[in-house]
């Protein structure tokens, strides 16, 4: 009796002690499996934040290339890369549809279309074409860029500087081209012929140019509104002639004020626009 009673307390103890190892080795199993679990939960978490990020960028790059898309729908782009909307090929139709048709059949690109839609309603705007075709008002445009030609016996008296009155008319109408668009910059120039000039006021032809110049930028200013801000005055002196020196006629066309009109290009239609 007493040696079962030793043998079931001997298995009672090493039951105990196996069970006990048991437990502590489940614990730790336990611990490891929770530690891996909360690793694997901030993996997750971390994960879903990426995910969500990428996801917003590709919305982004989304309404990017449909923004892009739309505005290129809107857009036509020609062999010389001009950029025009159909709403300003549609004005620019409508302003070469009254445009000379010999001038027109030699309009070969797009840009050449935009350049004679744009000399058109500038000529329209400063008006009396008897005056253009006695080359006394003279419009040239090159990439955008709008050169204005005058005679200076519309502007001024011959080897003077001061502003005659019968420039007003011509003014006005510049002035009134110039301050429809806020970004347009204007450089005037003064050009002479080859003849040497030498009075108390005046010492030569460079002199002489920008006199000229200055004396048509001051009467845009004062006169016609126009911001001093937008304006340049140069000189040219002889050395840019149109023709030789040889002639009287020759030398009255080498006798000019050109203006430059400088648009930015998204304001180009602007003055493109037609002048009804």
């Amino acid at each position: 009796m007493k040696k079962t009673i030793l043998t079931l307390a001997a298995v009672t103890v090493l039951a105990s002690c196996v069970s006990k190892k048991k437990y502590v080795q489940l614990q730790q199993e336990h611990g490891i499996t929770k530690s891996q679990l909360t690793k694997t939960a901030v993996e997750k978490e971390e994960l879903e934040a990426k995910f969500a990020k990428i996801e917003a960028r590709v919305a982004d790059y989304n309404s990017k290339i449909n923004t892009l898309t739309e505005d290129n729908d809107a857009k036509l782009i020609s062999a010389d890369g001009v950029v025009i909307s159909n709403n300003q090929k549609s004005k620019m139709r409508e302003t070469l549809s009254k445009v000379n048709a010999v001038d027109l059949a030699n309009a070969k690109t797009l840009k050449d279309s935009m350049n004679l839609a744009l000399s058109y309603n500038l000529n329209k705007a400063i008006g009396d074409n008897s005056l253009n075709e006695d080359e006394d008002i003279a419009i040239d445009i090159e990439d955008t860029v709008v050169m204005i030609s005058i005679s200076d016996k519309l502007l001024f008296n011959t080897a003077s500087y001061n502003v005659s009155s019968k420039a007003d008319g011509i003014l006005q109408k510049l002035a009134d081209i110039i301050n429809s668009e806020p970004s347009i910059e204007v450089m005037v120039e003064g050009h002479t012929d080859a003849r040497s000039i030498n009075t108390p006021k005046v010492s030569d032809n460079w002199d002489l140019s920008v006199l000229r110049a200055t004396s048509i930028v001051r009467k845009l200013q004062s006169k016609y509104n126009v911001s001093p801000e937008k304006l340049i005055a140069s000189g040219r002196s002889s050395y840019q002639p149109l023709a030789s020196n040889e002639t009287k006629e020759d030398r009255a066309k080498n006798r000019r004020t050109r203006i430059v009109i400088l648009p930015n290009i998204d304001k180009f239609f602007a003055l493109m626009a037609s002048n009804e």
